[in-house]
Formats: C-alpha cells, sequence, structure tokens
C-alpha cells in the first residue's frame, strides 16, 4: 500500500468511526442495548464495504488505469447493491434493532464517501508521471524504450 492509500484509507476511516460512536449512543439512548447493537453493527458493515471497495479502486488504479473512472462508477453502484442486500438479509433480525442498524449503515457510507472525496480532492496526486516524461526528454534520438 502506498502513502497516500494508506493517508486516505485513514482520511476517511476516523471520520467514520466518529460517526459511527456518535450512532451508537444515539441508538442506545434512544432505542436501547439493541439499538446501540445494531448502530455498532451497521457501522461497521459500512465501513467494511466501504473499505473494501477502497482497496479494490486503488488494486484497479495501479494495475489498469485507464479502467480507472469506469471502474469507479462501477464501484459505487456494487456497493450500494451490496448493502441493499445486506439491509435486506437482516430485515427481520432480532439480534439487533433494525432501524438503529439501517440509519448507522447509511450514515457510515455517507460520511465514509464525503470524507473519500475529501481526501481526492486534498491529495496531490500527480496527473502525469514527470519520472518518465524526463526519461524520454533525455533518451537519445533513434532510441526505442
Amino acid at each position: 500500500m502506498q502513502s497516500n492509500d494508506a493517508r486516505t484509507l485513514l482520511q476517511c476511516a476516523v471520520p467514520t468511526a466518529v460517526a459511527g460512536v456518535v450512532a451508537v449512543v444515539a441508538a442506545s439512548v434512544l432505542a436501547g442495548g439493541k439499538g446501540g447493537i445494531g448502530a455498532a453493527v451497521g457501522t461497521a458493515v459500512g465501513g467494511g464495504i466501504m473499505a473494501l471497495g477502497l482497496f479494490v479502486l486503488q488494486r484497479t488504479a495501479k494495475s489498469f488505469p485507464h479502467l480507472f473512472q469506469a471502474m469507479g462508477l462501477v464501484l459505487y453502484v456494487t456497493q450500494f447493491l451490496i448493502s441493499a442486500v445486506v439491509l435486506a438479509v437482516f430485515r427481520d433480525t432480532s439480534l439487533f434493532n433494525t432501524r438503529a442498524f439501517a440509519f448507522a449503515l447509511l450514515a457510515a457510507v455517507l460520511v465514509w464517501t464525503a470524507a473519500q472525496t475529501r481526501a481526492y480532492l486534498k491529495a496531490k496526486i500527480f496527473y502525469v508521471d514527470p519520472e518518465s516524461v524526463d526519461a524520454k526528454k533525455s533518451a537519445p534520438a533513434g532510441s526505442v524504450s
């Protein structure tokens, strides 16, 4: 994992964890112990789905840079569908409060997405690799690289 990837992960995970703590406290006050458990599980599931998506997106950017934008769009749709499937699977559970679970999952996904957007806007990522441009300029005429 490159340093900018780790920085992006940290800049996304910390706000999501803070939002999860707020969700757990609010759900515990409003819905009791099962509400707190539901909010904790929802935050963990939402953060896990988004972290996995970030990992896949970074791997795609390194392996297939020409597919980066299309992969980002496909990835966000896939994350939405996985979240919907998780909500449907746990719809009738009695292990925790499903409303707290759903709202915490939604909050985690929204906070992660906002934090990821902010992290990419603040990142100083080169669009052109300066090393390859310099290498081509310094290569003798007629050489094949």
